[in-house]
């Protein structure tokens, strides 16, 4: 569940998940429109406030079709395929994603093949896996050992994906961004299920 950075519009969001009874929340559209209304008749944002904490509950809402396949679908006017999402078509997110396949690789063919299967499968733009290739990372700096691993921070140049432009059909990136990263031992001699359970978070993310 996605959430702002204003602790004030956060607050509104909980209390209008609070505010539900159980005959609102068992359907996704129906806490979609409760909690919708209750915003706006909240008196205690602002008309900006109230703008943002409604396109967090709607990317909220585009989650939950997607991962419970639920709602009412939409004709997208891109792609003319049924797609459940309102901001964005995942249809067209996924077929953007699988356009790339031949313009990355990670070298190792099961890798390649696990984060593909994963990519067709996102529901969310913000929730993709994706081969980050080493020249895209800055100012690496050793942080730790922990395990059976080394831990690093870096400076990753792009950034992850965060939204879908619907307007030039292409995703878009976070921009640079602070993240860890983990040096894995006989990487080389990975096993299929060795990389699936080093990647289980990111499929649970995706396939949940």
């Amino acid at each position: 569940m996605s959430f702002g950075k204003n602790k004030l519009i956060n607050n509104a969001i909980n209390r209008s998940y609070a505010l539900m009874d159980s005959n609102v929340r068992s359907s996704t559209h129906k806490a979609y429109e409760f909690c919708k209304q209750t915003i706006l008749d909240d008196e205690s944002l602002t008309e900006n406030e109230k703008s943002e904490a409604i396109g967090i509950l709607t990317e909220n809402y585009d989650h939950n079709k997607l991962l419970f396949n639920a709602g009412t679908k939409r004709i997208c006017e891109n792609c003319n395929q049924k797609c459940l999402a309102t901001t964005y078509c995942e249809n067209c997110v996924r077929n953007y994603l699988k356009e790339n396949f031949s313009n990355w690789t990670s070298g190792n063919v099961i890798i390649d093949n696990l984060i593909q299967k994963c990519q067709i499968k996102t529901i969310v733009p913000y929730l993709i896996p994706e081969w980050i290739p080493y020249n895209n990372l800055q100012n690496i700096k050793y942080l730790a050992k922990g395990g059976f691993s080394e831990i690093y921070t870096a400076s990753w140049i792009d950034g992850h994906f965060i939204e879908w432009d619907s307007e030039r059909q292409q995703l878009k990136r976070f921009g640079n961004q602070i993240v860890i990263l983990k040096r894995l031992k006989n990487v080389e001699n990975a096993s299929q299920s060795w990389i699936e359970e080093v990647c289980n978070l990111k499929i649970k993310k995706v396939n949940k």
